[in-house]
């Protein structure tokens, strides 16, 4: 029996580089509602959330930087190297990232939820799932991901590694192990099969997904489908292409971008005639890819595109869209007007998360467009 009636909870979990998101944005792919614990958790004590001040109480003023947020780098060097300290963290913001959740859960619209968390086993949040997922892989795989990955030295990865939690622990709880040895068609496979044994009503999941809209001034209509890995070799092809070559991808490059993002396809009778590379992190969704045709109606295909991602954003639960065009996009003023969204720098965006995301995001040469989604934001503040 599932704790949430008419929903399907898969509780996501593994130690460090073992694929954990990889493993959470396959599921979006394959049509489910996920959840990053983990973020949510930045979130809690952010400037005027509810484990705000709690935080600064129990550890001291000195933890605020100059624009009145809590530095991260400062509490993770006091609770990473105090066990006390990092207890005493946990018993305020793990009460809120569940609170979080349950909010998350109980407004998605999809019948599978799935939390990642990486202390999913330690805490409350386990007794909200109906089935335990665990990634796995060997120690020196590894390895290699956090030296490539985040520029680690072996030792300081091995250190990293050797502080959590055995992964034998985790692997002996679950009831679904993914193991991640560096293949993205092979794990793909191991969680779409795994996913269709387990999930009720998941054998239709992956089925194709194409939306038609009005008619445009060409001589067809635009339609918007969602890309799937079998369709890496012609969006790497499109990007190759549209490029002019600045971006060189194979159909490897475009599985690995898989672990990471979603893409929307846009069609003209028939024909793939551009598409939009975008992702929903930390109820943030960033548009970082977009590569439309030229000889097509731009405003009109720029439009389409952005509304499926819209829509689909918002079956996410996104707060905020940030755009980030280049060339000829960033001057179309009535367009993104028409769209409702305003130029801004990561400074102006005011929420924390925002910021974050937009300055991850942003790169050089390009723009930052934004709209917000929706008023009801999860541990807004108080």
């Amino acid at each position: 029996m599932s704790n949430w009636p008419g929903k399907f909870v898969i509780g996501l979990t593994g130690n460090i580089a073992t694929g954990k998101s990889v493993v959470r944005r396959m599921f979006e792919h394959l049509g489910a509602y996920t959840i990053d614990a983990d973020s949510l958790t930045h979130r809690t004590y952010a400037k005027g959330a509810p484990g705000y001040q709690p935080v600064i109480d129990k550890f001291g003023k000195w933890l605020v930087n100059k624009d009145g947020e809590i530095d991260r780098v400062k509490l993770g060097n006091l609770v990473f190297n105090d066990p006390e300290a990092m207890s005493q963290l946990e018993s305020i913001v793990h009460p809120l990232v569940r609170q979080a959740t349950e909010m998350l859960i109980k407004r998605s619209t999809q019948s599978v939820v799935v939390i990642e968390a990486i202390k999913l086993l330690e805490g409350d949040l386990r007794k909200v799932c109906d089935s335990i997922w665990v990634t796995n892989a060997p120690e020196d795989v590894q390895v290699e991901r956090l030296v490539r990955k985040r520029g680690l030295s072996k030792e300081k990865a091995l250190e990293r590694i050797r502080m959590q939690t055995p992964q034998s622990s985790k692997v002996s709880m679950a009831n679904i192990v993914l193991t991640n040895t560096g293949s993205y068609d092979a794990l793909w496979k191991q969680v779409s099969e795994a996913w269709k044994e387990i999930v009720p009503g998941a054998g239709n999941a992956d089925a194709e997904a194409t939306v038609k809209v009005a008619p445009a001034a060409s001589t067809g209509e635009f339609s918007v489908q969602r890309g799937r890995p079998k369709h890496s070799s012609a969006i790497a092809e499109l990007i190759t292409r549209l490029s002019k070559g600045r971006r060189k991808m194979t159909a490897d490059d475009i599985m690995a971008e898989f672990g990471d993002k979603a893409y929307m396809l846009l069609h003209l009778d028939g024909k793939m005639v551009g598409l939009a590379g975008w992702q929903v992190e930390n109820l943030v969704t960033r548009t970082t890819d977009i590569f439309l045709e030229e000889h097509i109606d731009l405003p009109k295909a720029f439009e389409t595109l952005i509304k499926e991602v819209e829509k689909a954003s918002g079956e996410l639960q996104s707060e905020a869209s940030l755009i980030f065009p280049m060339n000829e996009l960033i001057a179309q003023d009535d367009l993104w007007k028409q769209l409702g969204y305003e130029r801004r720098t990561p400074e102006t965006l005011g929420v924390q998360a925002w910021q974050d995301s937009a300055k991850e995001s942003m790169s050089q040469g390009s723009a930052l467009f934004f709209k917000q989604l929706r008023q009801d934001r999860v541990l807004r503040p108080i």
